[in-house]
């Protein structure tokens, strides 16, 4: 059998983490937090996916609110009526100086910024997908990370990795049910055309604090059609999220959630070059239709193979004309050489096939050593902020580099032809390739901050 019950990312035991030279402060924590005491934590980005983390953090300290909404901050303010009030994320990590941690619900092209920000703080960091939106900036964060790994515990909201399919996905490519794994596809159906960036509209009403809301992204004019989804929490960012300047379309939205359930079951590393078509390219708007292939380097229990990605209507082709993958609208098809798994969040398809299709190579794991379920996301994240001697299931290591190789497919796609990447080096075979791995930002504002 090729794994354990331990989960696979390591999760920190406390001997492990003395041995290996990890700070272990008076308190007896990993961290120095002690697991019954309270968090001083920021919520920034107070309403939309923000409301979703309310009852998680309702038991900490949230001594800080943050939102460039200010209705939405009166919203937040009645749930934690002690907390300060903000409108710029930036004042709010510079003048909190007890903070223990932030959870960040913003706009995904202000995402990596307030996470490094926050790492240089030494803040431990629950943030929502994505966790960025250029390679570089998936780069930059993960650097940071590693250098701070012993000190702070970071989550990135791929909250449906919690679901127990996850595990038993994983398990069963591990363990040879479709044998030696050569191929894997994940895809998403949504569809959201745009013809360009919104013209101007209007003036921001007085409780939208509009200019922050843009933050690092070049300057757009103020329509309200970026916000007409804003009085439904956490569905705003399908008014927005298909502009290069401020997501990155289907693979930073449900793109990050389907491809965790292949990237949990074959323990990639960076690609080593990504091709992929859809679409005419349009500069304002990231494609509807589009499918971006990788090439994964082999690892100890399995060799090479190439990973793709299918959105807006292009679709991998199944493997029994009996089954439509169609009517799985966010999935996942591995191939291997004696068989296919289909799954998507919460159910799979074993399916062998040859003349030796009877499951006698599969040698079943016992139902002890079966993966423990993940149980609450947040609550994870925050019990190993107190050092509770255990990981995350998504931290900004593992995260990054999900995110890393799909928008390395956006940088093929842009591109017009195959990229090789030295994962390295953070460089594509050519200039052009290499310059579309990073975005121009605002004058004023810096990552780095």
């Amino acid at each position: 059998m090729s794994d354990s019950n331990i989960p696979r990312r390591g999760f920190l035991k406390t001997t492990a983490a003395v041995g290996g030279g990890l700070l272990v402060m008076p308190s007896g924590s990993l961290f120095g937090q002690s697991a019954n005491s309270k968090l001083n934590i920021g919520l920034i980005g107070s309403y939309g996916r923000g409301k979703a983390h309310w009852s998680a953090i309702k038991d900490e300290h949230v001594i800080a609110i943050c939102d460039i909404d200010d209705n939405h901050l009166d919203l937040a303010a009645k749930e934690f009526p002690k907390a300060k009030r903000y409108n710029d994320w930036r004042k709010l990590l510079d003048t909190e100086k007890t903070l223990d941690a932030v959870v960040i619900c913003t706009p995904d092209h202000t995402h990596a910024f307030i996470a490094n920000w926050a790492l240089n703080r030494n803040l431990h960091i629950y943030l929502e997908k994505p966790l960025a939106i250029t390679c570089e900036e998936a780069r930059i964060v993960r650097a940071n990370y590693l250098n701070r790994r012993d000190k702070v515990a970071t989550q990135v909201g791929m909250q449906r990795h919690a679901g127990v399919n996850f595990n038993r996905v994983r398990e069963l490519i591990r363990d040879g049910a479709i044998g030696e794994l050569k191929d894997v596809h994940t895809w998403g159906n949504r569809q959201i055309p745009k013809p360009g960036y919104l013209p101007a509209k209007g003036s921001p009403p007085s409780n939208l604090h509009y200019d922050l809301w843009l933050g690092p992204s070049p300057e757009h004019p103020y329509n309200p059609g970026y916000f007409a989804n804003s009085k439904r929490p956490g569905s705003n960012c399908l008014c927005w999220n298909m502009y290069w300047d401020f997501g990155a379309g289907q693979i930073g939205d449900m793109g990050s959630h389907t491809m965790d359930l292949a990237w949990n079951a074959i323990d990639a590393d960076l690609p080593t070059w990504a091709e992929a078509s859809g679409d005419p390219f349009n500069p304002d708007v990231t494609p509807v239709n589009m499918t971006s292939s990788f090439g994964i380097p082999a690892n100890g229990w399995r060799p090479a193979i190439r990973l793709n990605w299918h959105q807006g209507g292009a679709m991998p082709k199944s493997p029994v004309d009996f089954i439509d993958l169609n009517k799985i609208g966010h999935g996942a098809l591995f191939k291997g050489d004696k068989g296919f798994l289909i799954a998507d969040f919460t159910r799979r398809i074993l399916i062998p096939f040859g003349r030796d299709a009877n499951l006698g190579y599969y040698d079943r794991r016992d139902p002890e050593k079966m993966l423990p379920e993940i149980g609450h996301f947040q609550k994870q994240w925050i019990d190993a902020a107190k050092g509770n001697g255990k990981g995350t299931a998504c931290d900004f290591d593992y995260s990054s580099k999900m995110i890393e190789t799909m928008l390395l497919g956006l940088v093929a796609y842009r591109n017009g032809s195959k990229v090789s990447y030295d994962s390295k080096a953070g460089t594509c075979d050519t200039p052009k390739a290499t310059a579309l791995l990073a975005k121009p930002y605002r004058k004023g504002w810096s990552i780095d901050g």
